[in-house]
C-alpha cells in the first residue's frame, strides 16, 4: 500500500518543512514527490506536524510476571496512544531475562501481543557472564548497580571488571551506590515520610555509582549508556564522554522535584529518586548542551493500591509512556524547548545510542514509524483515560496543550483518535541485523 501525507509540518533531521511524505509498505519511499504520482491513500494533515516516532529506550512492562500491573498488550496500546513507536525493555521481569532462552521468550510474547516494535535487554547478574557473551537478539546488558529485585543486583568490583572486559554488548545500568543506600536507610530507619527517600538515595549514592561506572568503561573501553541521570553532578561528569558514554535523562527527574513530595507523596517514589529544583534545571541544560542525549520514560507501573500504601512499604516507578510525548510538546508550547529538539531527544539519539538502523528520522528509506502531532491542541491527562493497565498518572489532573493524535507502526496505523489498530498481532517477530531491529510482520 502506496500513501501519501500531505500539508504537514514536516520535522525533518536538519528543517521544518511543509512538504508531502510518501510511505511504500513499510518504509519511507520519497520526500516532496512528484504531483503525478499515483498513491493507494492520501492524509491532508494541514495545520498538523509530521514526526518519527518515539524510542523510548527504558521501560518496565512486567510481563511475564507481574501482569497485575502492565503486560505487553496495554503497554504497547498505551506507547501507540502516546506516540512511541519502539520500546526497549528491561529485564527484571518474573522470571528475569537472564538467559537467551528468557530473552527468545519474551521476543515471543511480543510478537503476539505488541502494537509497536519491540526490544528486550538481558539482564547480568554475578553468575552469567556465560549468557551475557553469548548474547543475540537483544540491544545491550543491563547492570543493576544498586538496589532491585531478586538476583539482578551487581555490585561487587570483580564481577563489574568481567562483564566490562570479556562481553561486546553496549551495557547500560542502573547507577545508584549501594552501600551509600544501605547505609542513609540505617540512619533514617522507622522514618515514614517519603521525602526522606530522597535522602536514603541522596546524590552521593547516584554520582559514586556513576563515577565507577564511567570509570568501567574508560579502562575497558566498553560503550555505555548511563540511565535515569537524576544530579546535576552527574551530567559534568558526563561531559567528558570520550565517545564512549551517553546519558539520558527521564521526565520525571525533568518536570518533578523534592518540592513534589508534598503534593503527590509516593506516586513520585522512583528509583532513582527526585532530587533539587536545581537539579532539575541542570538536566534540561545537559540536554540542551549534549552532555546527556536521550529522554526516556523508566514507566515502571504498579497499581493505584500499591502505590498508595505508606512509606516506606511502598513501590517506587511510575507510568509515563502514554503521556510522555504529549508532556514534552507541552514544555515546546511553553518555549523550554523546540520541537527539532524533541524529536532530537526522543527519536533519533535512541536510535543512534543503540545502533538502531533505520528509525528515528523521516528521511527516505527509513522506517514508516510516524507521528502525527496536533500542536494546538489542549486536553487534560485522566486517571479514568489511561490505557496503560494500572490506570493512574501522576500528572492526573495537568492540561497539556500539543498532543499525539495518528501513530505508524512499520507503515500499518496502529493508532487514530482514541482507536486502536490489531491487524498487525500475531505476526512473527523478525529481527533484521542490518538495520537493528525487531519487529512483527506488517500486513
Amino acid at each position: 500500500m502506496r500513501l501519501l501525507i500531505k500539508n504537514a509540518q514536516v520535522v525533518m533531521p536538519d528543517s521544518l518543512e511543509r512538504i508531502s511524505v510518501v510511505v511504500d509498505g513499510e518504509r519511507i519511499a520519497d520526500i516532496d514527490p512528484a504531483r503525478q504520482l499515483m498513491v493507494d491513500e492520501v492524509i491532508d494533515a494541514a495545520g498538523l506536524h509530521l514526526m518519527p516516532g518515539v524510542i523510548d529506550d527504558q521501560v518496565h512492562f512486567r510481563e511475564p510476571g507481574l501482569t497485575h500491573k502492565e503486560d505487553l498488550a496495554t503497554a504497547s496500546r498505551a506507547c501507540a496512544k502516546g506516540g512511541i513507536t519502539t520500546f526497549l525493555e528491561m529485564p527484571n521481569t518474573v522470571p528475569a531475562t537472564i538467559t537467551q532462552a528468557r530473552l527468545e521468550e519474551k521476543l515471543s510474547l511480543a510478537a503476539s501481543k505488541s502494537l509497536v516494535n519491540f526490544g528486550f535487554y538481558i539482564g547480568a547478574t554475578t553468575e552469567n557472564l556465560d549468557e551475557l557473551r553469548r548474547a543475540h537478539r537483544t540491544p545491550g546488558i543491563k547492570i543493576f548497580i544498586g538496589s532491585s529485585t531478586g538476583d539482578l543486583l551487581v555490585d561487587e568490583q570483580e564481577s563489574l571488571e568481567r562483564i566490562f572486559s570479556e562481553t561486546t554488548l553496549p551495557i547500560t545500568a542502573h547507577c545508584e551506590d549501594e552501600s551509600t543506600v544501605r547505609a542513609n536507610a540505617a540512619q533514617l530507619a522507622g522514618t515514614s515520610d517519603v521525602a526522606d527517600h530522597s535522602r536514603i538515595r541522596d546524590h552521593q549514592a547516584a554520582l559514586i555509582a556513576t563515577r565507577r561506572a564511567r570509570d568501567l568503561a574508560f579502562r575497558h573501553l566498553h560503550r555505555f549508556h548511563v540511565l535515569h541521570v537524576s544530579t546535576g553532578a552527574e551530567t559534568e561528569l558526563l561531559a567528558d564522554h570520550r565517545g564512549l558514554i551517553t546519558g539520558e535523562a527521564c521526565l520525571h527527574h525533568l518536570l518533578f522535584n523534592t518540592n513534589d513530595y508534598a503534593r503527590l507523596g509516593t506516586l513520585v517514589q522512583m528509583n532513582p529518586s527526585l532530587k533539587t529544583a536545581g537539579d532539575s534545571e541542570e538536566l534540561w541544560r545537559a540536554l540542551a548542551d549534549e552532555r546527556l542525549q536521550v529522554i526516556a520514560t523508566d514507566h515502571a507501573p504498579h497499581t493505584a493500591e500499591e502505590k498508595n500504601k505508606p512509606y516506606p512499604t511502598s513501590p517506587s516507578g511510575i507510568p509515563a509512556v502514554e503521556n510522555s510525548l504529549a508532556l514534552m510538546l507541552n514544555e515546546v508550547h511553553n518555549g523550554r524547548c523546540t520541537l527539532p529538539q524533541v524529536v532530537h531527544w526522543m527519536c533519533d539519539a535512541p536510535a543512534r545510542v543503540w545502533d538502531i538502523i533505520g528509525k528515528g528520522r523521516i528521511a527516505p528509506g527509513y522506517d514508516a514509524d510516524l507521528v502525527l502531532v496536533d500542536l494546538g491542541r489542549t486536553a487534560e491527562i485522566r486517571n479514568e483515560n489511561q490505557v496503560t493497565k494500572c490506570g493512574w498518572s501522576p500528572w492526573h489532573g495537568v492540561q497539556l496543550t500539543g498532543w499525539p493524535v495518528r501513530t505508524w507502526t512499520m507503515g500499518h496505523e496502529v493508532f487514530r483518535d482514541g482507536q486502536f489498530n490489531t491487524d498487525r498481532l500475531g505476526r512473527e517477530a523478525q529481527f533484521d541485523h542490518a538495520r537493528g531491529g525487531y519487529w512483527a510482520n506488517s500486513i
